[in-house]
């Protein structure tokens, strides 16, 4: 009985420069070309984690104008739901 694979294959092209660069690199780290790949996948995917994080960061201090921080969220939740009008539970008969 046939095992199913658990990663999936992609096939690649490089230009020579980059693949002799590549290769190298494996060589000299004792890695696959395939754990080469993989670990710069990761490294760029967290790259660009850490740019989106850093984008949000920005557009939220430029729509900050009070400065808030953290540490006011919980007070703030508070004047929120001080605003609201309670709604009252509606009581099933059963």
């Amino acid at each position: 009985m046939a095992t199913a694979r658990k990663s999936k294959v992609y096939t690649i092209s490089l230009p020579p420069e980059l693949a002799q660069r590549a290769e190298a690199l494996a060589r000299r780290d004792s890695r696959t070309m395939s754990e080469l790949f993989r670990e710069a996948f990761r490294t760029y995917s967290a790259q660009q984690a850490r740019t989106t994080l850093d984008e949000l960061g920005e557009y939220a201090v430029g729509h900050n104008p009070k400065g808030y921080t953290e540490a006011d969220v919980p007070q703030l939740i508070k004047e929120v739901r001080a605003e609201k009008p309670r709604r009252r539970r509606v009581r099933s008969k059963g």
